[in-house]
């Protein structure tokens, strides 16, 4: 890989990290509902992305329900779990797309594991297993039960998505922005409160962070990655994509203040050890199972 890709990907996978970190502090410290924030979100996506609307794909019923697979539900779980769990652990736990996805191509595309990957996938859940799972209260993170779902669900959107024409990233985040804003914001009005003035309250540092997910993560890490995808192989690109748990690990530490467990530590090496070895081991069916949700609606 050339220099200049290679840092290119670490900004993407910096962006990707940082972006967990952000949506944790808006959710959880500034109180802004989450699903809420995320409807804000998919719509500035839609606005930013417009010309990408045209001309209209095919299979626009499968499109919508791709969308409201990877953006409106997958979304939502994601920043009720980070409104309820550390942005440490969930930047682990959100890596439980590669394994998901690579169980999904068994049931449903016909590929076949060996003995490798299946280690693999059984390390992954392991180690999220020791991070979620407190034995000293005999309790689990409610917040990551969340961050699992949402891995799973994206993962599930990203299979049905196999079926369906290719489109170009920016194109695709483009109409997941479109079919996903608005029901988010007819939910989010259903079950929350407070929305609108929750959010004008925070000030220019909540506004900042969703201008950061919608430009810098939607926007710019979608299509810089999609660049990427173009001109290398996936087996190369996946294992350096897991930058962006390590990142949001970092982050997470360095500006929430996050406690640097010894589960923390033993899971995440754990999962992310399992996640490599699918990486590494490519995937038939479906190369883009090593990459989890990053292939579809993009990172967090």
């Amino acid at each position: 890989m050339a220099v200049r890709d290679f840092i290119l990907l670490c900004a993407v996978c910096l962006v990707w990290g940082l972006n967990l970190v952000v949506t944790r502090w808006a959710v959880a410290d500034m109180a802004i509902p989450p699903i809420f924030f995320a409807a804000l979100r998919f719509l500035g996506v839609a606005v930013c992305l417009v010309p990408f609307l045209f001309p209209r794909p095919p299979n626009l019923r499968t499109l919508f329900f791709v969308s409201i697979m990877i953006g409106s539900v997958h979304f939502s779980l994601l920043f009720i779990g980070l409104q309820h769990a550390d942005a440490s652990a969930a930047a682990v736990t959100g890596q439980l797309g590669v394994p998901f996805s690579t169980l999904m191509s068994m049931l449903f595309l016909g590929e076949v594991i060996r003995w490798r990957r299946a280690i693999g996938i059984t390390l992954a859940f392991l180690g999220v297993i020791i991070i979620a799972l407190d034995p000293a209260n005999f309790s689990v993170s409610f917040g990551l039960l969340y961050i699992v779902a949402s891995a799973f669900i994206g993962s599930a959107g990203g299979i049905v998505m196999k079926r369906m024409p290719q489109i170009s990233g920016l194109r695709m985040q483009a109409w997941v922005g479109l079919f996903s804003f608005a029901p988010l914001f007819a939910l989010s009005f259903a079950i929350e409160e407070n929305q609108l003035a929750t959010y004008i309250d925070g000030g220019w540092m909540v506004w900042a962070a969703s201008a950061f997910a919608i430009l810098g993560v939607s926007v710019f890490g979608h299509s810089a990655f999609y660049s990427l995808l173009k001109k290398y192989d996936v087996s190369l690109l996946s294992p350096l994509t897991l930058m962006t748990p390590i990142w949001g690990v970092i982050f997470g530490i360095a500006l929430l203040n996050e406690p640097l467990t010894l589960r923390l530590i033993l899971g995440a090496i754990v999962s992310l050890s399992g996640v490599l070895v699918i990486a590494l081991r490519p995937n038939e069916k479906m190369p883009e199972a090593a990459l989890g949700k990053k292939a579809g609606a993009g990172d967090s």
